[in-house]
């Protein structure tokens, strides 16, 4: 890869820029003929084809571009003054007076494609004093100072010299900022030097300034003085213009003045910047100036360098030892020297203008300032050539060479550090010169042998002849050419020599300092392009060979990634690279990356490969290296046989299956199992969503082909495996379309043979592809299954597939691999019928090897046969299982993906594999319990369905049909399923895996109280009390005890039903769900009280698994775990039972109590220890204090019962009320269970009834209260209280009533005054339910008569109330 000319901008309007500095040239009519009238519209799709050639071929658009004339490529552009930002954003083109900037702007072409172009942004006239004119201008990019900055300017401030001596500065737009007198001859020239990163610490940081030449003088100003003053004016500009102000006062501006003496003229200059002279310099200038007893400084001084060229000499060095001379300082006119309060600067006046109007200049009368005095220089040596003159000056990036051009058309190469001229050229009149320095790239350190050393750099000096219009690129120092270009002869090279100004170390950190070095501006096109110089040209030898491979190779990876061209362009530019290329690894490379490349065809990879291999086996044997013609040798070969088989599989003449005969025992087979596979097929074919190339139908590319191939040692050829995906896109390459039928079978086989690829590659390729198209393959079993009897005894008679002599005691490696693909494969269907052709062809094959051989190979032959039947009959078991477990859940289950299960993972979950299973899957189906119940049994009864349709709404009736209909078919299967394993799925094995899925689940999601009820009742379920037992020991150490002990020490502290909020805090869910566990909780324990009661009285089960699948090795099923579970303390689990009730109580009535402190220190002890162990219980009687307030806890307990259950029961109708709900606040066995507790806890259980008696007399709810009095026992005391709250009904009827009868005032008059008296003094207000039918009263009477006892003190009062009743009835 050689140089190149890249254009990367264009210049609009260049006829305007010309007109506007050339008008008052426009007298002659001739004259107009020959000025450039191009538009500059054009068609940019030429570009790269116009540096190629070297001209510039322009299409014609919709602005015709004017043919320009032999005599109008006048060389207007070389009469002006010319500068470019080195960002090349802003050109400056400048002439007398007039100046026009252009900046760069982007914009769209005809095919939509982004360019970058520079048009014009400002026009006018520059000069303000009387016949000065523009000599020199320079565009300096300003760094933003913003934290964020990545390295673009902030703005550009364009500097311009005068030949009035006056240096101003403008910004982009032509706003004066500032302007300066510093020396009253012309400026000569303006130069600047910007901060560069060290690429290496032996370098000297060098300070950024800017030179200004004059005839005689230099004046060069600091740069950070510079950057800090441009900003500050900056600002006070805008600050003027929108306070309308228009006088600015600038800060002062920093700069050193040297008067250049002892040469006879100077024209241009170079500022080379700071040096220290090693000590053997420093001794040898010194004894040269100072003579024999000059004195040497102990260190050397540091000295600030400069070249100049002119005549006489003809190249001047010129030193300044730093401190000789202090900085001065300049100021504005208005500023007043004895202001100043150092007397170390002096003075200097400026001069400042403020431009309101861009095309006119206000003139504005003022006086000369003041112009400092120079300090002198003395030359400190030159090169003397007397005839001969300078004419410019370029300094190299690296500060150490410079080229100069003279007027004897020579270009002569000046060694700065040693002062010499090292290299001189010949024939270059009028040259223009610059400098490029490119970076070693990051892929040529790996070929150096300093690659752990900083990046190398190449320097290259750019010449451009305008007398001969090329443009020529040399090596440096006394490197060949490398480059050269015919240009036009009117351009204008254009290097910049610094990037942005205002950089430092700090600032610089990470940037991207996008600047062009040398740009070539072409005048008649407009276009601006820049070198190209690759890194390996400066190199020599071998070095640049290597180096000029890897361009051709990245050559290469540019053209392979690029996707519009065209196959014949890239199939020859490819083959033109890889011919190319000397170094064999890199050709190696080269090629490789070709056939990886996915965008090649086929013929084209063919094409090339074969032309490389002609080329490589012409060369001499010795010289060719071997692994690269091996290579393309074995490439080749691929390549033929992909081309082969694609050929074979578009072919239109598939082979008859000729072996119908032989598949009679798979169609009986098949014939049995056909209904699960299609109920199979149909749950497999529900739509999904892949990526289309990720498709099984999409075609296998060659490179992908190649890819999984490869040669070895012995010729064979090996299929690599990558990656599952590519193995079954290989696969279905080479065997899909036989297995469809629309291939020759035989021939695909003896090609794939012949190429040398093993049978057992070939086996494992095909069974891949069978097993991944299972659902294609089920739309038509019988075909594709003869297809793959057939393709699999082609395999199976290929020499190296069945070993000829298999030691007869073992099993034969080939089968046994189609057996170990289909155990381990998650395809049910696919697999058994794969089980089902290999085991009828294996049977086949080793009956025909019974027959030619002894008798005593029967045994292996039994042995190789007996394992396919337990194998075929794995895969029906799990063809059947899978098929339940791919059944979809009902709208509103819990949901989740469906398992996927294989032998493999099935004999991997242990003994409890397929009943874990199962569990999983009832639980994603949200199956209750008792329907659960109900399938194992076999018992569909027609009431439970009757009960699901009064369920749903009678406007979904066919829907409702329908969900019945899939729930039955899915019974069914269930129950098939069971069939097929009849003690992997034993109903105790499957309920207790049920139950620990559920718990499991509820653990994830304890907010869903749902699940734990489910996992008990499924717990309820088991029949084997030694399973329960251990089930419930693991349930409660495992999920159940740290959230009980959370929930009680949390009741305990706050001293009653705990807020959600809390309850969140310290149990981990809200209050509803803690009260659905703590009930959860006391049924578990109760289950775990009888499960160890009964456990004495039955034995434990033995547990058993099917013959087919006594291989598993794996997890103990839950069931095992539960029986190796220890027994339990019964006392310390009722203990702990009671305490779940007390909470669970505490909870659902909401009441106030600390649970822990009705127990005292030895029960409080005992709790949340592990059940099996023996603990010191509460014994003998308790304290009173602690069954008084047990009394009270369940007394209350009693009373939030009778009032949770007045909702359901209307005084008014007794008889007819609905039943109460299991669970609940209104739960039926709330008063037994308190019953219970009081007799655990000490309490008097006749206190407990007599409260829920009176209790429920005063809701109103008699009858109740009725039977529940037949159990007291106390019936004096019982008679009392009663005898109250009858007073009480009484007294409400009578004397409290909204409504008072006139007969209710009499029977009052009437009654006996003790009587009278009593009833005053009842209070019926403590009644819940004081309005009750007198009936009720008189029959509540009736029984208050029967219950005390005539001896009675309150007897007579008795019989005193059921008078007064019967008479209220009897007028009512």
């Amino acid at each position: 890869m050689s140089c190149s000319l890249v254009e990367f901008c264009r210049l609009q309007e260049l006829k305007t820029v010309r007109d506007y500095l050339f008008n008052s040239q426009k007298t002659e009519p001739g004259e107009e003929k020959n000025q450039t009238e191009n538009e500059l519209s054009w068609d940019n799709s030429e570009w790269e084809s116009a540096w190629d050639s070297g001209d510039s071929k322009e299409e014609a658009t919709s602005a015709t571009v004017v043919e320009e004339t032999t005599g109008q490529s006048a060389p207007w552009l070389q009469d002006c003054v010319v500068s470019l930002s080195p960002c090349a954003d802003l050109l400056v083109v400048a002439r007398e007076q007039k100046a026009v900037f252009l900046s760069a702007k982007w914009r769209s072409d005809d095919r939509g494609r982004e360019e970058m172009t520079l048009a014009v942004s400002w026009t006018g006239t520059l000069s303000t004093d009387e016949g000065e004119c523009v000599s020199s201008s320079i565009c300096i990019p300003l760094a933003s100072q913003k934290r964020s900055s990545t390295g673009r300017p902030d703005w550009t401030c364009v500097v311009v010299g005068f030949s009035s001596g006056y240096v101003r500065f403008y910004t982009e737009t032509g706003v004066l900022l500032l302007a300066q007198l510093l020396h009253e001859d012309p400026v000569l020239r303006l130069k600047c030097r910007t901060y560069e990163i060290p690429r290496h610490p032996g370098i000297t940081e060098q300070h950024e300034e800017l030179s200004i030449l004059y005839p005689a003088a230099l004046v060069t100003i600091d740069g950070f003085s510079l950057f800090q003053s441009l900003r500050a004016c900056r600002n006070q500009v805008a600050r003027a213009a929108a306070a309308g102000s228009d006088v600015i006062q600038p800060p002062p501006l920093a700069y050193k003045k040297w008067g250049l003496q002892d040469m006879e003229t100077i024209v241009d200059h170079s500022s080379v910047g700071i040096m220290t002279l090693c000590v053997f310099d420093q001794m040898k200038n010194a004894s040269i100036l100072g003579g024999f007893n000059a004195s040497v400084k102990g260190s050397p001084p540091a000295m600030s360098q400069y070249v100049t060229v002119g005549g006489g000499p003809y190249t001047g060095f010129y030193y300044a030892v730093e401190g000789s001379s202090q900085p001065l300082l300049s100021h504005v006119a208005l500023a007043v020297a004895s202001k100043l309060t150092s007397a170390l600067f002096s003075a200097a006046s400026g001069w400042l203008g403020w431009n309101k109007n861009k095309n006119e200049e206000e003139v504005v009368q003022k006086q000369k300032p003041k112009v400092e005095p120079a300090t002198s220089l003395g030359i400190r040596f030159g090169l003397p050539d007397s005839r001969r003159h300078g004419e410019s000056i370029c300094l190299s990036p690296c500060n150490t060479l410079a080229g100069v051009t003279d007027d004897f058309g020579r270009v002569t190469l000046l060694d700065l550090a040693r002062g010499i001229s090292i290299r001189m050229w010949k024939g270059y009149r009028d040259a223009q010169l610059g400098w490029l320095q490119i970076p070693e790239e990051r892929g040529d350190r790996e070929f150096s042998p300093s690659a752990s050393l900083p990046r190398r750099h190449a320097l290259f000096l750019v010449i451009y002849a305008p007398r001969r219009g090329i443009l020529e690129v040399w090596g440096m120092q006394q490197g060949p050419r490398v480059g050269a270009f015919t240009v036009g002869k009117h351009c204008r090279l254009l290097y910049a020599g610094y990037r942005l100004m205002g950089v430092n170390s700090v600032t610089s950190q990470g940037w991207q300092l996008h600047t062009q070095q040398v740009c070539l501006l072409d005048p008649i096109t407009g276009a601006l392009r820049t070198v190209n110089i690759p890194f390996h040209l400066a190199l020599s030898d071998k070095k640049s060979e290597r180096a000029k491979d890897m361009h051709l190779l990245k050559r290469l990876t540019t053209v392979l990634r690029s996707r519009e061209v065209e196959p014949d362009i890239l199939e020859c530019e490819a083959r033109n690279v890889l011919l190319d290329i000397k170094h064999p690894a890199i050709k190696k490379q080269a090629l490789e990356s070709l056939l990886a490349n996915k965008n090649v065809p086929v013929s084209c990879l063919t094409s090339i490969t074969r032309a490389l291999y002609d080329t490589l086996k012409q060369q001499d044997p010795e010289e060719v290296d071997t692994a690269l013609v091996q290579l393309c040798s074995s490439q080749l070969k691929l390549l033929q046989l992909y081309t082969d088989i694609q050929h074979l599989h578009s072919a239109a003449d598939p082979e008859a299956c000729s072996e119908n005969d032989s598949l009679k025992g798979i169609e009986d087979e098949l014939s049995r199992v056909r209904p699960t596979l299609q109920r199979y097929a149909q749950l497999t074919s529900r739509p999904s969503v892949s990526f289309a190339q990720d498709s099984p139908n999409s075609p296998l590319p060659a490179q992908a082909f190649l890819s999984q191939m490869e040669y070895t040692e012995d010729g064979q050829l090996r299929v690599i495996r990558v990656s599952e995906p590519e193995w079954n896109k290989l696969g279905n390459f080479m065997f899909w379309a036989c297995l469809c039928g629309k291939s020759p079978l035989h021939k695909v086989c003896d090609t794939l043979q012949e190429a040398g690829i093993s049978p057992q590659q070939l086996l494992s390729l095909l069974l891949s592809v069978w097993l991944q198209r299972e659902k294609e393959m089920l739309q038509k079993p019988e075909e594709t299954v003869g297809n793959l009897h057939t393709l699999l005894i082609a395999l199976s008679n290929m020499k190296g597939a069945v070993e000829e002599s298999w030691d007869p005691q073992s099993v034969s490696p080939w089968w046994q691999q189609v057996r170990c693909t289909c155990i381990q494969s998650h395809n049910a269907a696919a697999a058994l019928l794969a089980a089902f052709v290999a085991h009828h062809a294996a049977k086949a094959s080793i009956t025909s090897r019974a027959d030619s051989k002894l008798q005593s190979e029967w045994e292996a032959v039994s042995l190789e046969l007996e394992q396919w039947v337990v194998c075929v009959r794995q895969l029906e078991d799990v063809l059947v299982l899978q098929t339940l477990l791919l059944v979809p859940p009902p709208q509103g289950a819990a949901g989740g993906a469906a398992a996927q299960c294989s032998i493999k993972t099935l004999l991997e979950g242990g003994t409890g594999g397929v009943a874990d299973s199962v569990s999983k899957w009832v639980f994603r189906h949200s199956l209750a319990p008792e329907r659960l119940k109900e399938i194992l049994q076999k018992k569909e009864d027609k009431e439970g369905n009757d009960k699901l349709e009064q369920k749903a709404g009678e406007d979904h009736k066919e829907q409702e049909e329908k969900c019945q209909e899939d729930a039955d078919r899915t019974a069914e299967l269930l129950v098939a399923v069971c069939q097929r394993f009849p003690h992997s799925l034993s109903p105790d094995l499957l309920f207790a895996h049920c139950c620990w899925e559920y718990v499991v689940q509820w653990n994830k999601d304890p907010e869903e109280g749902r699940y734990l009820c489910w996992a008990v009742e499924h717990l309820k379920l088991v029949s084997s009390p030694h399973i329960q037992l251990g089930i419930c020991t693991m349930m409660w150490s495992t999920f159940i005890v740290k959230r009980l002990s959370a929930t009680a020490f949390l009741m305990e502290k706050v001293g009653k039903a705990p807020k959600d909020r809390l309850c969140r805090r310290d149990v981990g869910m809200g209050d509803k769900a803690v009260t659905s566990f703590l009930g959860c909780c006391v049924q578990l324990l109760q289950i775990l009280m009888e499960a160890d009661s009964a456990v004495e009285e039955i034995s434990a089960p033995e547990l058993s698994v099917e013959e087919a699948w006594c291989g598993a090795e794996g997890p103990a099923s839950i069931a095992e775990l539960a029986l190796e579970q220890k027994g339990v303390h019964y006392p310390l689990v009722q203990h702990h039972c009671l305490l779940a009730s007390l909470l669970h109580a505490a909870l659902t009535f909401t009441l106030k109590v600390k649970p822990l402190s009705l127990f005292d220190s030895k029960g409080k002890n005992a709790f949340f220890r592990d059940l099996t162990t023996i603990q010191l219980m509460p014994s003998g009687d308790m304290d009173p204090c602690l069954v008084s307030l047990r009394q009270e806890f369940l007394l209350r307990v009693l009373t939030g019962w009778v009032q949770a259950i007045d909702d359901s029961f209307s005084s008014a109708s007794g008889t007819g009320s609905p039943p109460l709900p299991s669970s609940g606040p209104k739960a039926e066995w709330w008063p037994s269970l308190c019953l219970e507790l009081g007799c655990l806890l000490q309490v008097n259980p006749d206190i407990l009834r007599r409260h829920l008696v009176c209790e429920l007399y005063n809701q109103g709810l008699d009858l109740r209260a009725e039977d529940v009095m037949l159990e007291v026992e106390d019936k004096d005391v019982l008679g009392s209280q009663l005898l109250v709250l009858t007073g009480q009904r009484l007294s409400y009827s009578l004397l409290h009533s909204q409504s008072q009868t006139q007969a209710a005032m009499e029977l009052l008059a009437r009654l006996p005054p003790t009587l009278c008296t009593w009833l005053k003094a009842m209070d019926p207000s403590e009644l819940r339910c004081p309005l009750v039918p007198l009936p009720q009263t008189s029959r509540l009477v009736g029984r208050l008569i029967e219950i005390l006892p005539e001896n009675h003190a309150q007897y007579s009062l008795a019989l005193h109330l059921l008078e007064a009743v019967e008479v209220l009835t009897t007028e009512n």
